[in-house]
């Protein structure tokens, strides 16, 4: 994980967003809404241009922060999100319905456990992002990546949370289940015989994953 001081630098260089999603960053800081550090979203931008997948699904839409982030640096990408928070929910909709980029966005209320069959409307998918709650990381992935387009990729967030992955020992039982269900993750995730695995310890840790086979050698 990079040191305070060299996130701090790199965060004063950031280019200055919309108005729309400053006034979302302040929300998220106002309500204590978890959306991505600003050095995590501008590195998957940088690597979703990069892709440049026509269709993305996300899994954890909070209030549309990073939808909409992917949806302007993407503008011929359909960005398919869900959401289970009620409130959360409303807030999305009522943020990307001011966007210019609304048309690019599919927002569905649910629990993504349960809309498999409402997602697959939207796939196959160039790009999958996981960003919801941690403990359901592998099932979401297990459930999801069979939508991927043939060259698709599968980014998850917060994978190293906050560095406490590294922890020896926690002291609070809810962090300490938590940060468990991430360890076995990334270890799964990291000895998938299907895909190849890198994590970025940049913004909360983002594991890439890429399907293998013989159109990814």
């Amino acid at each position: 994980m990079m040191n305070e001081q060299v996130i701090n630098y790199i965060e004063s260089i950031i280019k200055k967003r919309s108005p729309l999603v400053d006034e979302m960053e302040k929300y998220a800081a106002e309500h204590n809404v978890p959306i991505m550090e600003l050095v995590g979203i501008e590195t998957l931008l940088g690597i979703l241009t990069i892709q440049r997948p026509a269709r993305i699904l996300e899994i954890g839409t909070a209030i549309g922060y990073s939808a909409l982030r992917m949806a302007e640096a993407l503008p011929g990408t359909e960005i398919t999100t869900i959401e289970r928070d009620e409130e959360r929910y409303g807030a999305a909709q009522e943020f990307l319905s001011r966007s210019e980029h609304r048309e690019q966005i599919h927002t569905l209320f649910g629990d993504a456990l349960e809309l498999q069959d409402q997602v697959a409307e939207y796939g196959p998918f160039d790009a999958i992002f996981i960003d919801a709650a941690k403990g359901q990381y592998q099932k979401f992935f297990d459930i999801y990546s069979t939508m991927l387009s043939e060259n698709g990729v599968v980014y998850s967030d917060n994978v190293l949370f906050k560095g406490l992955v590294a922890e020896e020992e926690i002291e609070q039982k809810r962090i300490r289940n938590m940060v468990k269900k991430l360890q076995n993750y990334n270890v799964w995730l990291m000895n998938h015989e299907d895909y190849d695995t890198s994590i970025l310890p940049v913004g909360d840790g983002i594991a890439i994953s890429r399907r293998r086979g013989e159109g990814n050698e």
